[in-house]
């Protein structure tokens, strides 16, 4: 016989088909067949149809195109004969969906079948209905399976019943029609179509509301004795699995009841005893008895409030927890996740449980575990919890780490009790998993240890005996290197020790080899290596013993490769050598960092922070109280009641220049501000003295992904920004001139060609008073020329005369050196400089401008700040 003819079995075609070495060679095979199978289709050879039509299922199966034979589908149901039907109705449901138009054409032939005599071959149309009906056969045919739910065979009332199913799925308003027989079915003795009924009946509910109400009103009492007697059966071997009569009877039954029960006290209260007596008499040795367990647990907790059954349903799944089996205790610590918001304190007695599923060889398990654990964490077991998460630290696996970690740290930081505990749980992370803590985790960690000024001393020496353990750990590291580069002088003088502290010997060249360490050790990165040289350069000021063999260890950078390291070499050099005047003033410990602010600012969103400057003292950043007139509002921000900008990244200095430019409140446009402080340039980039209540500098603690300097680099200075400084050209004042490196502004020269303004007074101040000549150039009047004149109102000769400006990002500012720093006595002369403003948003925006003056009589420094927001309206128009 022609191994490709019409006449071939099925079995010898799948023979072939096995025996393809090749994917072209099975190709050709099937190719072939299906010439062949299309060249009988169009000899209408009958005696073949149905063998055909199986080999196209087959070919089916395997992927390949088989369209061409559904109409064989139909002339196949359309015969007479028992076998014909059936694989007719098989290839419908196998070759067809009910997106095929072609299924129009069989409506007509599945309502005949539905009225056949034959039982089985009612049984194949409901079976083909229940797998392919669209909404458009639902309509039709509804009514035929409605009346076969009521059939003398119990199959036929089984078929019928899913096949009602998938009809009220497909078309919900049907659902009305088939609520009283589906009902009759819970009355059912056959366990076959008594599951199908109670299946009908939970379908039915969840699309019908009358239904709903209908079962809740006429048939929990029913149910409850169906479940009841299953209970309760004897031994019956025709349902018998392990020992257990019908589990799947028992779990269709509670999951009816769970539909039933939800929302209705009534019919809660109804089954709480039948859901009682399966939760203590099922067995659960064997997946069956679990099975029905569960399905119990997940009923009782989703129906009305019950304490006493919802207790028990979470000892059930405390047992689940200790099964050997990694499937149960999974589903176990699912349905705990959903219980813990209904029974909390029941769920935390088996707290010790979960922990040791944290602990779990199973992946799933560990993470399923580890969530728990963490919702079930509070103020009273965060201690103990804490503790146990941690040891299992050290020991976990690596691909567990990352994710065990960041859930550590979220814990100690949300339900920290105090400061302290929370900086000695952080070292133990960062000393166990420090490789795995995410950068806003240590950034918190300094603004937190910042704060508190009482445990500086004692964080500092803790860091300091981890670092000699826990070189590798990098986030500890830089934790490490900062907290010794602001805090060194407390490390080796043991200052601010603590009742559980025992003292430890530590010299100033020991604080020096560490941070040594931190910048050779290779696997360390840039940002490491950077916060390494700025504590290199602090503790040069802290320690000037140690000030050469400091400058040794900076210079050997110079040469680096990277460029950020290579300008800082520079740059820190350049101050240890040539700038000894300012070092100290430069390298001051860094402002109290708040945390509530801290942490607001790293969701993204910073609220008002500039305050006033009043009377109130601040603070240093290591306790001590500094003198009242010490505190500096920051020159950056415009309006003392304007909020301060907020950061989107690391870099700092352009948070420093993001100037809000809401209207200012109705004042003088001549505010003053005057204070002693230090050095004019620290201010500028607010590294030094602490501005009271202004934006907290949080930023300078983060490196982002470009390797910006984590504090903005001396030469920000020279750039065209918004921010302009210049210092004036006496010796005195050539040290801060020296560290630009020579790129200062070229001089401007106001012509005088342009339009006259009116002076303004700019500044005035029992000592100081600033005057403002404007003018603009012919054909750019964007652009805005002033004159500032300084003329000093006491007897006493200003020395040092330095005045510095800032303006918002949409302004740019240029300044001219001024014509001297020696301010005369009693108006006798005066000092005059020019300043060039272009205003990007000429016409939209007015000019604003925040102003400082720093000088010095009888050796002391002194500075004065004003705000000037009362231009002439005609400059920016």
């Amino acid at each position: 016989m022609n191994p490709f003819s019409s006449g071939t079995r099925l079995r010898d075609m799948i023979r072939a088909i096995r025996a393809c070495k090749t994917a072209a060679e099975e190709r050709a095979v099937v190719r072939k067949e299906c010439a062949a199978i299309r060249t009988s289709m169009n000899e209408n050879d009958q005696d073949y149809r149905h063998r055909n039509l199986a080999k196209l299922m087959f070919i089916h199966m395997l992927g390949y195109p088989t369209h061409f034979g559904q109409m064989e589908c139909l002339k196949l149901i359309a015969s007479a004969g028992f076998p014909e039907k059936r694989i007719g109705y098989l290839g419908l449901m196998l070759l067809l969906d009910e997106r095929q138009e072609v299924l129009m054409l069989v409506t007509n032939s599945l309502k005949q079948d539905l009225n056949h005599s034959n039982q089985y071959i009612v049984g194949l149309a409901l079976c083909a209905l229940g797998n392919i009906c669209s909404a458009e056969m639902a309509r039709d045919l509804a009514p035929e399976v409605e009346r076969l739910l009521q059939f003398r065979d119990p199959n036929v009332r089984k078929k019928a019943a899913l096949c009602t199913i998938r009809i009220i799925k497909k078309v919900p308003d049907l659902s009305e029609n088939f609520i009283n027989p589906a009902a009759a079915l819970l009355k059912e003795k056959h366990h076959g179509v008594l599951i199908t009924g109670i299946q009908l009946c939970t379908d039915l509910c969840k699309v019908s509301p009358e239904a709903l109400e209908f079962l809740r009103k006429k048939h929990i009492d029913g149910l409850v004795k169906t479940l009841k007697d299953a209970v309760n059966s004897p031994y019956t071997p025709e349902y018998d699995i392990s020992g257990i009569a019908d589990p799947f009877l028992h779990i269709r039954l509670l999951k009816l009841l769970r539909v039933l029960g939800q929302g209705d006290a009534d019919a809660s209260d109804a089954m709480n005893d039948i859901l009682a007596q399966v939760a203590t008499k099922t067995e659960s040795n064997k997946n069956a008895g679990n099975a029905i367990l569960y399905e119990c647990v997940e009923t009782i907790m989703s129906i009305e409030d019950n304490g006493g059954l919802r207790v028990l349903a979470i000892n059930i799944l405390g047992r689940f927890l200790s099964n050997r089996d990694n499937n149960i205790r999974y589903v176990a610590l699912n349905m705990l996740m959903k219980a813990i918001t209904v029974d909390a304190q029941a769920v935390q007695r088996h707290r010790a449980t979960i922990l040791e599923c944290v602990k779990d060889s199973d992946a799933s398990i560990q993470k399923r575990a580890l969530e728990l654990v963490y919702v079930l964490v509070n103020e009273t077991n965060v201690k103990p919890l804490t503790k146990e998460l941690i040891d299992y630290l050290e020991v976990s696996d690596q691909e567990f780490k990352g994710e065990l970690t960041a859930k550590i740290c979220s814990i100690i930081e949300k339900f920290s009790p105090e400061k302290n505990w929370y900086i000695d749980q952080m070292l133990k992370v960062l000393n166990k998993a420090g490789n795995f803590v995410k950068d806003e985790v240590w950034h918190a960690l300094i603004a937190v240890i910042s704060s508190a000024s009482d445990l500086h001393g004692y964080t500092v020496r803790a860091l300091y005996k981890a670092f000699q353990t826990s070189s590798e750990q990098e986030s500890l590291v830089r934790v490490a290197v900062w907290c010794i580069g602001e805090y060194a002088d407390m490390l080796v003088n043991n200052v601010g020790m603590l009742d559980i502290e025992d003292p430890i010997t530590v010299t100033e060249s020991d604080t020096v080899d560490v941070v040594k360490i931190a910048i050779k050790h290779h696997a360390l990165d840039l940002t490491t290596k950077a916060m390494a040289l700025i504590a290199l350069l602090k503790l040069s000021s802290r320690f000037p013993s140690c000030s050469e063999r400091i400058k040794d260890i900076i210079v050997q950078h110079k040469g680096s490769f990277v460029l950020e390291l290579q300008q800082r070499s520079l740059e820190f050099n350049s101050i240890i050598e040539k700038h000894q005047n300012i070092r100290s003033a430069l390298v001051e410990r860094m402002p109290i960092l708040d945390d509530a602010t801290f942490s607001t600012r790293r969701a993204g969103s910073l609220p008002a922070a500039a305050s006033t400057s009043g009377g109130a003292s601040l603070n240093l950043p290591n306790g001590v109280a500094k003198p009242s007139a010490a505190p500096l509002v920051d020159l950056l921000d415009l309006s003392d009641d304007l909020p301060a900008p907020s950061s989107s990244g690391g870099d700092f200095l352009q948070d420093l220049l993001g100037v809000d430019l809401s209207p200012a409140p109705s004042q003088s446009g001549i505010g003053q501000i005057q204070k002693a402080g230090t050095d004019v340039l620290l201010d500028l980039l607010s590294i030094g003295t602490p501005v009271q209540s202004s934006s907290p500098t949080t930023d300078i603690l983060s490196s982002n992904q470009n390797e910006k300097s984590p504090i903005a680099t001396l030469d920000a200075l020279s750039s065209p920004s918004s921010l302009s400084a210049q210092a004036t050209s006496s010796a005195r004042a050539a040290p801060m001139m020296d560290l630009l490196d020579g790129f200062g502004p070229s001089p401007l020269k106001p012509e005088d060609n342009g339009s006259v303004y009116p002076p303004l007074v700019a500044f005035q101040s029992s000592s100081l008073r600033i005057t403002f000549n404007f003018s603009k150039q012919p054909g750019n009047p964007q652009t805005t020329l002033i004159q500032a004149t300084f003329t000093n109102l006491t007897p006493n000769v200003f020395t040092d005369f330095i005045f510095l400006a800032a303006v918002p990002k949409f302004l740019q500012l240029h300044l001219d050196p001024a014509s001297s720093n020696i301010l005369p006595a009693s108006g006798n002369g005066s000092i005059t400089q020019n300043l060039r403003v272009t205003n990007s948003q000429h016409g939209k925006k007015s000019l604003v401008m925040r102003t400082r003056m720093s000088y010095k009589f009888d050796n002391k420094v002194t500075l004065e700040e004003g705000q000037i927001n009362n231009f002439p309206q005609d400059l920016g128009s």
